[in-house]
């Protein structure tokens, strides 16, 4: 019986093929945006997780300032952590290295050309291994920073793929940076956006000479032993912190974050964005469940005289409504097909556009079975829920009354 009322649905549809279209655009629209949306919100967590897995939960970050490590620009806190602080937090229980480094925005010449972008101090002595695992690059070609340079650098992708300037920079040419000239003696691998992969290192003794600021760093990256819990490890650093810059508690110049807590941050602004857009997008879907609505309604008054036939020869109450929903919720759960396909090919296409204009990979599309099934699921229940109405007027209408019907 049920498969009847499926193929007199069906045929019904078909019928009022234009119509049909024309009601279902709400609804592939507003399917469209959400799945676009959150697949691309759900790409960029589950990057931004990898990113952090790379990085290593073993790390804690220590920034200036009390706006936190994401509030917090590097360099522009007035106390910026001194040598005295950086061995505090050397001899906390717990931790085995951390290395501090200094970031900038200057002009990076390459002949005639210039160009501005991060230029990065980095340590060279053994806690250049902290900022290395932090950063999650690799040397490609030449070699790393070490002991005894001074101007020498190592550069980013941007430099190299010739994106930046005319030429690609290779190792052994020269770099004029903050009115000196670094010699390239590295490439690192791609990081994955722009500003990072443009970024130049520097050795950190060097940067902080010519940016005035020797003896400090701007942030600060502590790794714990293998074993340790890194939130207990945290609350000692800061401890520690206090006791080096002379602060009481919840009066402390500085922050200090775990790295599960700035994922835990990134996620909770992901999310907020999601659903504000996700808001926005569910207005289509209202739209387009009262289309179905005033379709349906329409229908109803076009097809009285055969809902008295119907009910003549033996049709219940029952069977009218069930054919009337099947008809409203086939046309939600088509919508919602055909709005995940362009759903997903918009986010694709974002996905491309992206990596292609901006070279940022961090935005992926990410499609999980949830979501498909979720988006189906939903597109069918806002076609039958808009339908409801319309159906039980169908359903109560009188045989009698409905053969008259002109």
């Amino acid at each position: 019986m049920f498969f009847d009322f499926f193929l007199i649905a069906v045929r019904n549809l078909r019928a009022r093929g234009t119509r049909t279209w024309l009601t279902m655009i709400g609804i592939f629209i507003g399917v469209a945006a959400i799945v676009a949306l959150v697949s691309l919100g759900q790409g960029l967590q589950v990057a931004i997780g990898e990113e952090f897995e790379k990085m290593g939960i073993d790390k804690i970050i220590l920034t200036p300032g009390s706006g936190g490590a994401l509030g917090t620009p590097m360099g522009s806190a007035a106390n910026l952590f001194t040598d005295q602080d950086m061995n505090a937090v050397r001899n906390t229980r717990g931790v085995d290295e951390v290395g501090g480094m200094i970031m900038t925005i200057a002009g990076v010449s390459v002949g005639e050309k210039i160009r501005y972008g991060y230029v990065a101090g980095i340590p060279t002595d053994e806690s250049k291994k902290v900022i290395e695992s932090m950063q999650s690059v690799e040397i490609i070609e030449g070699r790393g920073l070490k002991s005894g340079d001074k101007y020498k650098a190592v550069v980013g992708r941007e430099f190299y793929d010739g994106n930046r300037y005319d030429e690609k920079v290779k190792v052994g040419e020269k770099l004029y940076i903050l009115n000196n000239t670094f010699r390239v003696v590295g490439l690192f691998g791609p990081i994955g956006n722009p500003d990072d992969d443009a970024t130049v290192w520097i050795p950190l003794e060097t940067a902080q000479e010519l940016l005035g600021k020797e003896h400090v760093v701007d942030v600060a990256i502590a790794q714990v032993h293998e074993n340790v819990d890194v939130a207990e490890a945290a609350e000692r650093i800061k401890k520690s912190l206090r006791k080096s810059r002379g602060v009481k508690e919840d009066q402390e110049d500085f922050s200090v974050s775990t790295s599960e807590e700035l994922l835990e941050s990134f996620g909770v602004v992901l999310d907020a964005v999601s659903f504000v857009f996700i808001g926005i997008a569910a207005i289509s879907l209202i739209v387009g469940g009262i289309g179905i609505m005033n379709t349906m309604y329409t229908q109803v008054m076009e097809r009285t005289t055969e809902i008295g036939v119907m009910k003549a020869i033996g049709a219940r109450n029952k069977d009218i409504l069930l054919i009337f929903l099947i008809e409203s919720g086939m046309l939600g759960l088509a919508g919602g097909a055909i709005g995940i396909g362009i759903g997903v090919a918009l986010s694709k296409g974002v996905e491309k556009i992206m990596v292609i204009t901006m070279g940022v990979e961090y935005i992926k599309a990410y499609f999980p079975w949830q979501l498909v099934v979720g988006t189906l699921a939903f597109a069918f229940f806002v076609g039958a829920f808009s339908g409801v109405l319309p159906a039980i007027g169908a359903s109560k209408l009188k045989p009698v009354d409905a053969l008259r019907w002109e």
